[in-house]
């Protein structure tokens, strides 16, 4: 399949449902090899929820519901300051590295591939990324989230210094 194949987009009900990767796999077993799909999908919400799953079936419709009905159960809230980040984050997962850094209003998602769908799923304007060691998508999904999650929030931030914090890139 082509890359461009990987990248739908079905709208169902509130949330952006995006298949961002299909694989055939086999299992070897005595008789021979069992062929099946692993389907890796990213729901989000565009108002600061985000999810992602892998699910894998014999044909490819069926394992894209299991991984959407995954997804779905993990949705997670991410804090977000004026439709970008509140701070850098640099998260790493395996061998992969990402670099997540707010930017300016009108700057748009600079960031590629799975991270670029991510974003977009959870309603991010204007950010900058940069992936460095493994580009695998899954691996890379993951640092990029557990970037996003560990985002500290400014107002919590504000009331644990008990001092008003100022936002420079905005």
């Amino acid at each position: 399949m082509k890359e461009k194949d990987y990248f739908k987009t079905v709208e169902i009900s509130e949330y952006i449902e995006k298949v961002v990767r299909i694989d055939r796999v086999t299992k070897v077993v005595k008789g021979g090899k069992r062929l099946a799909f692993r389907v890796f999908v990213i729901v989000g919400d565009q108002k600061g929820n985000v999810g992602f799953s892998c699910g894998k079936a014999k044909e490819v419709p069926s394992a894209i519901k299991k991984a959407i009905e995954k997804a779905k159960k993990n949705l997670t809230n991410v804090s977000l300051v004026n439709g970008t980040l509140p701070h850098v984050v640099f998260s790493k997962y395996g061998a992969s590295t990402v670099v997540l850094r707010p930017a300016k209003q009108g700057t748009g998602v600079i960031a590629g591939g799975a991270v670029r769908v991510l974003l977009e799923a959870l309603g991010v304007k204007n950010v900058v990324s940069k992936c460095q060691g493994s580009r695998n998508a899954i691996n890379v999904t993951r640092a990029a989230f557990n970037g996003l999650v560990n985002c500290m929030n400014l107002d919590l931030q504000e009331n644990i210094r008990e001092r008003k914090l100022s936002v420079s890139f905005l």
